[in-house]
């Protein structure tokens, strides 16, 4: 088993309808844990989220370059709505592995499209079995983007391996248009690929493998 941590940022959120709310805003369908996508107005990414319901409140977990576009995304649209957010990154710590993890009592256990992820106090940390590189090795046999690799502000989430994460039925969500526009002509643009080193223009490099992003 394998346990990797990343520099993630877990967000709080408390208020009334927060999974209606989330679900408006991101590409696939929020009511319950999930793995979704938030988009700007041209579909490009601005966070991979987990929403992780907790009682009466909602936790976030991202990734921690995209926290402070994230959180302006975010409250631009509280306005009118019963909805705080409070910052708790500092107190946590993200990790995932590709099985269940062995974790403090009063950690939380999730799903993720990229593993089994445990959210812990830093106070009560997991043991981390995996570097980066094993990570690395990892993601490319699985065909797995990541943050600050595949996944980027550059990128809609068709192009960067997260169409899972883009549910077919779903409703009105900021850059929904631009996206199902693609999906119904079958234009995707550019699609991840798992290709055979050397690569000029790999996104992650392996050691004999590495992960691009490529028009097909």
């Amino acid at each position: 088993m394998g346990v990797f941590t990343f520099d993630a940022s877990v967000l709080l959120l408390q208020g009334d309808d927060l999974l209606p709310f989330l679900d408006g805003l991101t590409t696939n369908k929020v009511d319950g844990p999930c793995t979704t996508v938030f988009t700007n107005l041209h579909a490009k990414i601005i966070d991979v989220c987990e929403v992780i319901p907790f009682n009466d409140q909602v936790v976030l977990v991202g990734f921690e370059a995209s926290k402070s576009n994230l959180i302006e995304h975010l409250r631009v649209r509280f306005l009118g709505r019963n909805i705080t957010l409070q910052d708790v990154s500092h107190l946590n710590q993200v990790y995932l592995s590709n099985k269940i993890v062995n974790a403090p009592e009063g950690s939380l256990h999730h799903t993720s499209f990229f593993g089994k992820m445990v959210i812990c106090s830093t106070a009560k940390p997991v043991e981390v079995t995996w570097s980066e590189n094993d990570f690395t090795e990892y993601r490319i046999q699985e065909l797995l983007p990541f943050y600050g690799h595949e996944i980027s502000s550059d990128v809609h989430p068709l192009a960067c391996g997260l169409g899972a994460l883009v549910h077919p039925q779903k409703g009105c969500y900021i850059g929904q248009e631009i996206l199902t526009r693609m999906r119904s002509r079958n234009k995707m643009g550019k699609q991840l690929l798992r290709v055979e080193n050397p690569v000029d223009d790999a996104l992650t490099v392996g050691k004999t493998q590495s992960l691009v992003i490529r028009r097909v």
